[in-house]
């Protein structure tokens, strides 16, 4: 029975984390994106690619705090899609914005900062995905595989700081994504603060989590 709910609950995360996908795909079928479509999508997979890298962030922080590591089974899935997304928005600039102009892309990166930082956070993303796997993390050894996966955490920061970048006017979105994250982060370090919180946090479950620490 146990066993059935959480194949239950691992296909309902899967599926929440492709409805984005699925909801541009019929705004646009519907022509539904507005007059600068291109923009649109863009935005959308840029929003959509730090929403799941920051709930991939979520299930250590909920374990610290509640004792409860349940969700570290489904980061694993959060974080895949999350690089998903990255990989759409980053196909959508270079290959339908700019028309796979490299030379052109390679000036954008060098030239505005906010390209810069976005790129280097999806740098960071692709080692990340390709050693998901569990076959990765017995390849790599735990120890080593896990000081991997906290490159996780430089690409959250360069995301939030590509996005507040990005943004000319209207700081909100940006500015609420940079305090979730820094809430996050800070909630790592109450182990660290309070040696019984430690003390009294299970250990993780043996699934590994990629590509999100």
């Amino acid at each position: 029975m146990a066993a059935a709910a959480r194949r239950y609950a691992g296909a309902a995360v899967f599926v929440a984390c492709a409805l984005p996908l699925a909801k541009l795909a019929w705004d646009a079928a519907r022509g539904g994106l507005g007059a600068n479509p291109i923009e649109a999508i863009l935005n959308r997979f840029g929003f959509w690619t730090l929403v799941f890298l920051l709930l991939s962030l979520v299930p250590t922080p909920v374990r610290i705090l509640t004792g409860w590591g349940g969700a570290i089974r489904y980061r694993r899935t959060i974080g895949l899609f999350a690089f998903a997304y990255a990989c759409f928005h980053f196909a959508t600039y270079a290959g339908v914005d700019q028309f796979f102009d490299w030379k052109a892309i390679a000036e954008d990166v060098l030239k505005r900062r906010f390209i810069a930082v976005g790129f280097a956070a999806f740098l960071l993303l692709v080692p990340l995905a390709l050693t998901s796997s569990d076959a990765a993390v017995r390849r790599l050894g735990f120890v080593r595989w896990k000081r991997r996966h906290r490159l996780v955490y430089a690409a959250a920061v360069l995301g939030v700081v590509h996005f507040v970048w990005r943004v000319k006017a209207d700081l909100r979105d940006p500015l609420l994504f940079a305090g979730a994250l820094g809430i996050l982060l800070a909630t790592r370090l109450v182990p660290a603060l309070h040696p019984r919180a430690r003390a009294g946090t299970p250990a993780p479950a043996p699934g590994p989590p990629p590509p999100a620490g």
